[in-house]
């Protein structure tokens, strides 16, 4: 079975997000480890740390991460973007490692006028860089799949292959699946045989073990559309299936999979419980 999550306000302290995701019997939980439209972060305390790991541990939850700041692009041709980003970058990995954090989510970034090709080798170096200032940090990098908007890298498996593959320090690195990016990429999901054809080539170009996580989200536009705009789980172009061959195929039990929908009431009630408990009604309960 998989972990359950989403992704949850650290206002007020970031033991209130891994209060709330206790609170909706969630088994995990995501957070930005600061403002992420901004490059300079409030600094984190011990005090922060000890609080947010007390409330992880009270509520059990499993393999909380991070996502990086919106702002990062590791893959500008930009040298004084590229530099900014870096040492944002190791910030993130830092403050991710204070806090007990099992990952840190990044998108590769946007090659904007130059190429793909150089765009992944700059993300590649910044990546490999990112890490050799951190020596000895247990956090590990999860490269999330994109949608491809724009020049945006990662909506190709092959992408995040390449990344992987010329990782100096391999241990350190994971993927994030998100359902809504790999759909609008155009990877099918819709169908037992759509599904089972993409997850062969993400096991192809990434390596199924390499999986680390899922995002879990309905996508508001069409298959191959390149547009990234999430709904609610089964309210989408996706509909229920997709969701109910990624939480019960055996080879991703036990990763945490973490909801990026948007936050709301229907009829009083969170939409972050919903879709919990569409989630949770896919399972499969058989022995």
């Amino acid at each position: 079975m998989p972990l359950f999550g989403s992704h949850l306000s650290i206002a007020g302290g970031y033991y209130k997000a891994a209060n709330a995701a206790g609170a909706l019997g969630m088994n995990t939980v995501q957070i930005f480890t600061k403002n992420n439209n901004q490059w300079k972060g409030k600094p984190l305390t011990e005090e922060d740390a000890e609080k947010f790991k007390k409330a992880v541990l009270e509520h059990g939850l499993v393999s909380p991460c991070s996502h990086d700041s919106y702002l990062i692009n590791l893959a500008s041709p930009k040298p004084e973007l590229w530099e900014k980003s870096l040492d944002a970058y190791v910030i993130e990995l830092e403050r991710a490692e204070m806090l007990g954090l099992s990952g840190v989510v990044m998108h590769p970034g946007s090659y904007v006028d130059s190429s793909e090709e150089e765009g992944l080798a700059k993300v590649i170096e910044g990546l490999n860089e990112a890490h050799r200032r951190t020596p000895g940090l247990k956090v590990q990098t999860w490269i999330e799949a994109t949608a491809g908007q724009g020049t945006n890298l990662g909506y190709k498996f092959e992408h995040l292959g390449q990344i992987l593959q010329h990782a100096e320090d391999g241990e350190r690195f994971g993927v994030c699946i998100d359902t809504c990016h790999i759909f609008a990429a155009g990877y099918g999901l819709k169908t037992e045989s759509e599904y089972n054809e993409t997850m062969q080539q993400l096991d192809e170009h990434v390596g199924i073990e390499n999986v680390k996580a899922f995002h879990l989200n309905d996508s508001k536009k069409e298959q191959g559309s390149r547009v990234d705009r999430h709904d609610h789980i089964g309210e989408g172009f996706l509909g229920l299936e997709p969701f109910r061959f990624v939480v019960n195929d055996p080879r991703f039990a036990g990763l945490p999979m973490y909801l990026e929908t948007k936050k709301e009431k229907r009829d009083g009630e969170e939409m972050d419980a919903v879709n919990l408990r569409t989630l949770k009604s896919l399972l499969n309960v058989e022995s």
